[in-house]
């Protein structure tokens, strides 16, 4: 069996800012940029880090909390389904899967 992945997502895909992350390590921190946030457009998923003191490890770090927020999440589905984040957006509003809900001195009641 051939086995391809459907697309990939890479640093090129993404937008890189590097800044000088301060905190603990004294003069070395506060002169090197050290801290990484990985942004990546299509989907508007971010990702930060800068616990580490070299760039490299922030910046995988960064990359993989951009890729486990949820915006990443359901932009990686709408492209496994073909289909923009808007359509899928536009298709799950349908009546039957949505409520009004009303709050009053009682609490939250849904009308139907």
């Amino acid at each position: 069996m051939d086995r391809r992945p459907a697309f990939s997502v890479t640093l090129d895909d993404c937008e890189t800012q590097v800044f000088r992350a301060g905190g603990k390590g004294g003069q070395a921190q506060n002169k090197t940029s050290s801290g990484v946030r990985i942004i990546h457009h299509p989907s508007g998923a971010r990702g930060e880090s800068r616990e580490h003191r070299e760039q490299l490890q922030n910046k995988r770090a960064a990359f993989k909390r951009m890729a486990e927020t949820p915006h990443f999440r359901a932009w990686v589905a709408s492209q496994l389904r073909g289909e923009t984040p808007q359509e899928w957006v536009e298709k799950q509003l349908t009546e039957d899967k949505l409520r009004i809900e009303i709050r009053s001195d009682k609490g939250w009641e849904v009308t139907q």
